[in-house]
């Protein structure tokens, strides 16, 4: 079973059922819908053919406070030639009216910086642009405007109506672009009302700087590391990577690395080894998932992509060890989660198993890496949708709260799907006579078979 999870882009390449099972039968284990193109007519008809296929989560992402280039073609410029940008509906202009905060010789950063431009000149409420290397603008394409604080809104109207029809459409995940600070993400989920998870995308100094309280509101973190290496310098990202990823492993929040993973794979059907290890190193750095963008979105190998994807990941895991310090009590899951780990580390456990609600319990064991299974059961289909998405746990929806017996009722339906068998020691932890959340509060051990002949014996019947 592989551990590490895949995330695949939607778009031109990837959008017809055909290609969405092949992904799946590959590896894919979830789906990113990005709002940057397409309509809400689009993600609809996404939406459905994802869940027509398989019960993963979907990730809406919205473009937040980032600013793009609007064209109403794709014009092509050399370098030297002079760009100019409005803000107004003109043939190209920016989604975000900033025209007061911009200087001559401040510098503009088109598509993650393949297009970099000076300011030469302001008049008329546009910006001319002196363009320092060739290349080609069209619509949707990303821009960074380095050591500026910009006033753009955290929603545009265009992400408040994506954020409705998220709401109507039960997306598991919001992935929130540019996430500056907490309020940005409270904004979502309290102003605005979406109560699937909200993932932070980390893309500029700020969201850096303010990352542990942004931490705190989210249910995880986005290393968007195109963006990120414009808005600070590219030198500085791998051990800004390290460090994200090392703090949403402390906490037990879901942590993605995304951008230009496997970015060869556009126009060929193998990676550079360059590629393949960066792939393997955000593994062995600690991510949940990893990410493929324009691989699976207008690539012409998209299958191709999260196969190697899983390859790379089926290998890595090999070498992947926790890197959770120890630190002062947080609640009662945090300690059974670190008695977990000592448990798995010393007997021959097969398979652990959490009875979780909300999911909680699970994400804190998982970040420990440990080398069994965790098969998380809830009731629920959110949570357990949300859960595909947690490096080595594999969720399966049992209704177990009302039953009598719970361990006994969830061992028979996982025995029904072979998740179990008879031969196997299992780990099982749930909150036990506590309403409190968060309160995983005991662990018990079984031999499967054993468990089913002493709990169908007349000597006892329930645990508790």
């Amino acid at each position: 079973m592989k551990k590490t999870k895949i995330v695949c882009t939607l778009g031109p390449a990837s959008s017809s059922k055909q290609v969405i099972e092949k992904m799946f039968q590959a590896g894919m284990n979830g789906v990113r819908i990005n709002t940057a193109y397409g309509n809400l007519a689009q993600y609809k008809s996404d939406i459905e053919t994802v869940r027509e296929v398989a019960d993963i989560p979907i990730i809406i992402d919205v473009k937040g406070p980032e600013i793009r280039i609007k064209a109403a073609q794709q014009k092509v410029f050399s370098k030297g030639d002079i760009m100019e940008i409005g803000f107004d509906g003109e043939e190209i202009s920016f989604n975000h009216d900033f025209y007061d905060e911009m200087s001559v010789e401040d510098e503009v950063y088109i598509d993650n910086g393949k297009i970099r431009t000076q300011v030469v000149e302001k008049k008329d409420r546009k910006l001319r642009l002196l363009t320092l290397n060739s290349g080609s603008i069209e619509d949707g394409k990303g821009v960074n405007v380095p050591n500026k604080h910009l006033p753009v809104p955290t929603f545009p109207e265009k992400d408040l109506e994506i954020i409705r029809f998220a709401k109507k459409h039960d997306v598991e995940y919001i992935a929130l672009s540019f996430t500056r600070n907490a309020e940005d993400v409270r904004n979502l989920s309290q102003t605005n009302g979406f109560e699937g998870g909200i993932i932070a995308k980390i893309e500029n100094s700020d969201g850096v700087q303010n990352v542990e309280e942004i931490l705190d509101a989210a249910s995880g973190l986005m290393v968007a590391r195109g963006d990120l290496a414009v808005e600070i310098e590219p030198e500085k990202v791998p051990l800004v990577q390290k460090a994200l990823i090392k703090l949403c492993n402390q906490k037990g929040k879901l942590v993605v690395t995304a951008t230009e993973m496997l970015e060869s794979m556009i126009n060929q059907p193998n990676p550079t080894r360059a590629e393949v290890s960066d792939v393997a190193n955000a593994i062995l750095d600690g991510s949940d998932a990893v990410m493929l963008s324009g691989e699976t979105a207008m690539g012409q190998y998209p299958m191709e992509a999260v196969e190697m994807m899983t390859r790379i990941a089926n290998e890595t895991e090999k070498a992947v060890r926790s890197k959770v310090e120890d630190t002062s009590f947080i609640n009662i899951s945090d300690t059974i989660s670190r008695a977990i780990q000592d448990i798995c580390q010393c007997m021959p456990i097969h398979k652990v198993i959490p009875l979780t609600r909300s999911g909680y319990t699970a994400r804190m064991i998982a970040r420990f890496k440990i080398a069994q299974p965790i098969i998380a059961v809830t009731p629920y289909i959110k949570a357990k949708k949300q859960l595909e998405l947690i490096f080595g746990v594999y969720p399966v929806m049992i209704n177990y709260p009302d039953e009598k017996n719970r361990l006994l009722a969830v061992t028979n339906k996982l025995l029904e799907t072979h998740l179990v068998d008879d031969e196997d020691t299992v780990l099982f932890t749930e909150g036990v006579r506590t309403a409190i959340e968060h309160a995983s509060n005991s662990i018990e051990i079984h031999k499967i078979k054993e468990l089913r002949e002493f709990a169908s014996s007349s000597v006892l019947t329930t645990f508790w």
